[in-house]
Formats: C-alpha cells, structure tokens, sequence
C-alpha cells in the first residue's frame, strides 16, 4: 500500500458547519472521488437505482475505522452480497491502515483504492465527497451529529452506531436531518441491535398486544466492570489524546449512561410507546478518578417517569470487582416480562425458541434489514427514535450532573447544552471539570 499525505486538519467548528449548508453542495475531490453522475440532486444512486428497477453492487463508505467501525463493516459484508466497501476515512492513520487490513482479511480491501482512503477531522467529507450510495458511521458519538447531517444533505443512505449525539443540541440536529432523510427516501439505520434481535422483537410484539396487560413500572441495567483505557503519550495533543481515549471524556462519549447503557433506555422506551415526560437522577465518580478516566462518573441511577405515570429505574455503572447485570424488565398489570425473551403470567411462562433452533446474529441482521429496505425502495428510518433515546439518556446525566429534575419538554426544546469543542483541530483542549451535583448548572 502507498503511502498518501495526510489531509491537513480543517479549524471547522460544529456551530460553524451547523449553520452552512455547504457540504450538500460539495465538489468531487481530486484522488479519485467522483460526483453521484446522473442521480437527481440529494437522492443517491442506489435510491435513483431502486426508482428505476435496476439492481447492482451498493458501494458503502466507512467513516470511523475503529473496533466498532471495522466490525460494523464486516458484519455489513458478512450478511449482505452486492455490497462494496470502496471509501474508508478515520481521524488517525493507524486505525485506518488496521481497518484496511482486517478488512482484507475478508476479502473486502481491494475495492478500497489508496487514493480513496482519507484522514484527518475532515476525512468523513472526502469519504461523501467520493462515488459511493451508502455509508457506515462509527466515530466517537460527539461527532455524530456533524457527520449525519453532511450525510443526508450528501443523499446518501446511513448506518451509524449508537449513541447518535451527547447533547441536546446535537441530538436536534439528528431529528432534523432524519426527518430531511425521510422526505429524500433515506434509509437510516442505527446499532441499537436489540431492534433487529428475533427475540426481543417477538416478545416487545406480544407485549404491546397485552401479554403482561398494563404497563406499570420497569428496570434496566447496564453494570460490568472496567473497560479499556489509553494514558497519553507523550507525543500526543490534548486533543488527540482525547480522541483516542474518547470514553473518559464527556465531549466525545457523552458518558457511559448514554455511549453504552441507551441500549436498555431504548427498549424501555420502546415498550413505553416514547420517552419519558421527566428524569430525576444521582451517581457519581468514585473508583475511576486517575486523570487517564477523564471528567464522566463511573456510575448512575436515573428514574425516569412516563406519560401513563409508569416509573423506571435506570442504572449503569463501570467499577472493576463489581457484579455484573446488563438487562432490561418490564412489570404490567398482568405480569412481568424480560423483553430478551420471557413473558410470566402467574405460573405460566412463555420463552421465545428461535424457528429451527437457530440464532441470528442481531448485529449482522441489523445491516441485512439496512440493506433490504434500500433495495426494495422502503427505506427503514430509525433516525428519531435512536435520536430520543439518545436524549433520555442524556436527559439522565443532566439530572445527575446537576442533581435537578428534569423535563424531556425542557431538555428537547429548550436545553442549549453544546458540548463541543471551540474548534476541531489538533493541540490544546481543556477538559470541563468533573461534574457536582448541586453546582453544576443547569444549561
């Protein structure tokens, strides 16, 4: 592979972009990229494909090469054919160059050319810039907003992983462009795997017909122990170090009560038919407190209420040595249910039995269902979904943060809470001190 320089780090900021709609308009970059041909304006070839009944290869760009990003891309490739990953974009070169390799290691690389391989804070606009219908999203969630909105105005189908912002204004962001992808016939998929899971999907279906009769209260847990960490080097910026040890900082991850534990708010959500009215929240950061762990808590316990009076505890925490529990249950008027897969009425219980014993992988079949939807011309679009349980469980911190209740009217209308930084670009980058509840204002 040659080597090909670095992009130059572009001073963009999110305000900034926010408030341009430039990227929508963007010309094709010199390396290789081309524009969409004969597309219509922001519809992407595969839609423009699907509207005239063709059928062909979707050529897939990937920004974020990490982990998350790399195994979002063979699980795409993996449960799909005709798919081509053909444009690849990270922040660093080595996660790029790591992605390129395991990628290669199934048979998918050598569709992605040198020229169309980008890094840097404005890698993601040369990976839309280039000749691709759909991409998958998995950087750090404080970039998601940034990213999706450039995506939909680019007319492109989206994949992106979960969280999808860690602030009320990115998450408005994300609202607003899932309902512009919708107007251009946009898929919009997002990692929240349990929505695709055959298990949880049955039993949610047999709970909204009455299984457990009324809902009344609920529980959902997401408690392990430490998770990986990276002390910075010497050679590292502030702002790189944060990058790279993205989960400790509350810019980029959001904290883990939104990064990790929005997989449970969102299946309480889910059986609640929508968020929640208000949240009251406590935690804090006792074990976690060396400067490698950044500003976020190492644990959380939110209590978040519904419309039909229905209150759920929320909790989450990463503390090495502890008891794990990452699980969600529901309690109705008639029963109780674990929305995984078990349903008790009294003494009966019903158990979901995969058809032909068989298990599908939810993080392959999340992607087949992305696909399908756009080759059949009906779109999925989770967009606002993902983008509200996005919300309540930033609703939560905020509640625990500053130790107020909080209403979702006032934290999705009114919150002007924007975490970003002043710019993005390599150098320094002060960390926001670490959170006390009582002192930490409310924004």
């Amino acid at each position: 592979m040659s080597e090909r320089q670095d992009i130059p780090e572009s001073p963009l900021t999110r305000r900034a972009f926010l408030q341009s709609s430039a990227i929508a308009s963007a010309a094709a970059l010199a390396g290789g990229c081309a524009s969409m041909g004969g597309a219509s304006p922001g519809v992407s070839p595969a839609a423009a494909a699907v509207g005239r009944g063709l059928s062909g290869t979707i050529r897939v760009g990937l920004i974020g090469c990490g982990g998350r990003g790399t195994g979002a891309a063979i699980d795409c490739l993996t449960s799909n054919q005709g798919i081509a990953i053909t444009a690849m974009g990270d922040l660093f070169r080595d996660r790029l160059d790591d992605s390129r390799q395991k990628l290669a290691e199934h048979g998918a690389a050598y569709q992605v050319k040198d020229e169309h391989c980008f890094v840097g804070f404005d890698a993601y606009k040369q990976v839309l810039a280039c000749d691709i219908d759909a991409v998958i999203m998995a950087p750090p969630p404080g970039f998601r907003p940034l990213h999706f909105k450039a995506a939909i105005d680019a007319g492109k189908h989206v994949f992106m992983e979960k969280p999808v912002a860690v602030d009320p204004v990115g998450a408005r962001v994300i609202l607003a462009a899932s309902d512009l992808a919708a107007q251009k016939g946009l898929a919009v998929v997002a990692g929240t795997q349990r929505r695709h899971e055959a298990s949880y999907v049955e039993t949610m279906k047999r709970v909204a017909d009455g299984a457990i009769g009324d809902l009344v209260s609920g529980q959902c847990y997401w408690n392990q122990g430490a998770l990986w960490v990276k002390p910075r080097k010497p050679e590292w910026s502030a702002m790189e170090w944060q990058c790279r040890n993205w989960l400790y900082f509350d810019w980029l991850s959001g904290d883990h009560i939104v990064e990790q534990h929005v997989h449970n708010i969102d299946i309480i959500n889910w059986a609640m038919g929508g968020p929640p009215v208000k949240a009251t929240g406590m935690g804090g950061r006792q074990e976690r407190t060396a400067p490698e762990f950044g500003n976020i808590w190492d644990h959380f316990a939110v209590e978040y209420e519904y419309a039909n009076g229905s209150r759920v505890l929320s909790m989450c925490r990463q503390i090495p040595g502890t008891s794990e529990r990452i699980s969600e249950r529901l309690v109705g008027t008639k029963g109780v249910c674990d929305p995984s897969g078990t349903i008790q009425r009294g003494k009966t219980v019903w158990k979901y039995e995969p058809p032909g014993g068989e298990w599908v992988n939810p993080y392959e079949q999340e992607h087949k269902d992305w696909i399908a939807s756009i080759r059949s011309g009906r779109p999925l679009n989770e967009g606002r979904r993902i983008a509200e349980s996005t919300l309540t469980a930033i609703m939560g911190r905020m509640s625990a943060y500053t130790g107020r209740e909080i209403s979702w009217k006032w934290v999705l209308e009114s919150s002007t809470l924007d975490l970003s930084p002043p710019r993005y670009e390599f150098g320094e980058l002060p960390i926001r001190p670490v959170p006390i509840p009582g002192k930490t204002e409310l924004v």
